[in-house]
């Protein structure tokens, strides 16, 4: 089952990137969870899939944290996720939007 899980996200990648929709988090869903199965197995993977599924979604938000002057982002589960690990695509929004 775990090599299954594998193949279906390396199919996905066969989707143009223009395709498919983008990801809040700098490291993409799919190799979050193609990651996750890998290393850690079918479990891990499905717990990875069904956590970014409910997170990556509508409702995320970015702001920039007046107290340690960081840009973070709020996800749909009020999970705070720090600068680093937000899309470099989202974070150009933000820039392009303050400016």
């Amino acid at each position: 089952m775990k090599h299954l899980l594998l193949i279906i996200i390396k199919l996905y990648w066969l989707i143009p990137v223009s395709k498919r929709r983008t990801c809040l988090f700098k490291k993409s869903c799919s190799h979050f969870v193609y990651d996750a199965t890998a290393h850690k197995g079918l479990f891990a993977g499905l717990k990875a899939l069904q956590y970014r599924y409910k997170t990556c979604r509508h409702g995320a938000y970015v702001y920039k944290n007046t107290i340690t002057g960081n840009i973070e982002m709020v996800l749909p589960n009020n999970d705070i996720v720090a600068h680093n690990d937000i899309a470099d695509n989202i974070l150009a929004k933000l820039t392009q939007a303050t400016t």
